[in-house]
Formats: C-alpha cells, sequence, structure tokens
C-alpha cells in the first residue's frame, strides 16, 4: 500500500511530465496578480516604443503558447487587453514580410536578420530611443494609433528609411 507521500510525489510527477504543473503555477501567478492589481489608480501613459515591444512580445509568448504569462504582461504593463494589429506594428517598424513570415511572430523574423546580419560580419548601430519624439510615419488602422498617442493624418512612407525584408524559416 502506498503512502501519502508516494502518493504525492507520484502525483506532482505525473503532472510535471504533462506540463499541467507549470500551467497551474503560471495561472495561480497571474490571478494572484490579478487580485492584487489596483484597478482603482490610473496608469501613466505607455510610450509608443514600450507599447510596440510589449505587442513584440505578446505576439511570441501567445504563439508559444505562454498564455498566462501573456495575460501577466498585458495585465502588468497596461497594455490593451486588444493586441495592435500585427501589420500596424510591422508599419510601425519599418518591416516588409514575404509571405512565409506572416506564419510566425514578427520578433523570430527581427531576430533572424539581425543574426543573419551578423554573420556577414556587419554590425547593426543603435542609438538611443527618441522615446519623446511622436511617431510620424505610417497610415495607422482606426484605434491603433489613437492607443499609441499618435495622430493618424500623417501620410505613409515619410521616415525616409528603407524598409527591410522579413523572410520566413526561422523553425
Amino acid at each position: 500500500m502506498a503512502t501519502v507521500t508516494e502518493l504525492k510525489s507520484a502525483l506532482k510527477e505525473a503532472l510535471e511530465s504533462r506540463g499541467a504543473l507549470a500551467q497551474l503555477k503560471a495561472r495561480i501567478r497571474a490571478e494572484v496578480f490579478n487580485a492584487l492589481d489596483d484597478k482603482s489608480e490610473p496608469r501613466p501613459p505607455l510610450p509608443r516604443e514600450n507599447m510596440l515591444i510589449n505587442e513584440l512580445i505578446r505576439e511570441y509568448l501567445e504563439f508559444n503558447k505562454y498564455r498566462y504569462t501573456a495575460s501577466v504582461l498585458t495585465a502588468e504593463s497596461g497594455q490593451p487587453e486588444v493586441p495592435l494589429d500585427r501589420q500596424f506594428i510591422a508599419n510601425e517598424l519599418n518591416v516588409v514580410e514575404d509571405a512565409s513570415a506572416s506564419s510566425v511572430p514578427l520578433l523570430y523574423g527581427l531576430l533572424s536578420h539581425f543574426l543573419s546580419s551578423g554573420e556577414k560580419g556587419g554590425k547593426v548601430f543603435l542609438k538611443r530611443s527618441g522615446a519623446s519624439e511622436p511617431m510620424d510615419r505610417a497610415v495607422r488602422p482606426a484605434g491603433d494609433a489613437r492607443r499609441l498617442g499618435v495622430p493618424e493624418t500623417h501620410p505613409a512612407g515619410k521616415s525616409g528609411a528603407e524598409p527591410f525584408v522579413l523572410q520566413g524559416g526561422y523553425r
């Protein structure tokens, strides 16, 4: 006859092997966070760079089925519940995708682009973000620009930088 300790151990192993234990822990963390989150206190406005980065991360998390982690990110960051349109994000990042790239998160394509740039010996020059500068390029789908705090009246292609093309085959 099995002892209580042996039963607990067997149950824990079974839950771990199916991945259910990690899901339960993540769900509990998300529920605890939601219970502790003070919704009566307004959040500060989310800078546009943060909004775009959070969307890239959210798309990655949801693609990999890290749904509870994505829900915590959304709640904690103040990101809108409704995701930004993927094409809107690609336009804001000055990215053009080929057909095969659209099946994976934009983050995979961006990483692939920069990794392949490094293989060619080229370095990418990074500069400080203009977090306070308004975004003024690309036609924006209704609502997405408002969520970023950006006017919707600027014409597309005003940035002057050539878009880079994301190609598939990341996984």
